[in-house]
């Protein structure tokens, strides 16, 4: 298996509203990209001063079933109509489970 995390920090212009929609769009993906084998979206909690502000885990079962995933139209657009434009920082990482 392999995991793929990523975590957004938002920009102040980014209103609840576009924030929702980035969790819907990206939930509907798992559904157009059958290499998603588990997929995780949320919010942070705010239990924590400092923390990102929002979580994407997605497992698969290789690197190649990621890269599908990286480079799938659908999830490049998710990308570039609803993250991009709001997001102040991004941390990623992949691992092998």
């Amino acid at each position: 298996m392999f995991r793929h995390v990523v975590l957004f920090r938002w920009t102040e212009d980014a209103t609840d509203e576009d924030k929702e929609r980035v969790a819907r769009e990206l939930r509907a993906l798992p559904e157009t990209i059958s290499e998603i084998r588990a997929y995780h979206v949320g919010h942070d909690a705010g239990v924590n001063q400092g923390n990102y502000e929002f979580a994407v885990v997605a497992d698969f079962d290789d690197t190649a079933g990621y890269l599908v995933y990286r480079d799938h139209p659908a999830h490049r657009a998710v990308i570039d109509k609803y993250i991009n434009p709001y997001v102040a920082a991004r941390a990623a990482v992949q691992y092998e489970l």
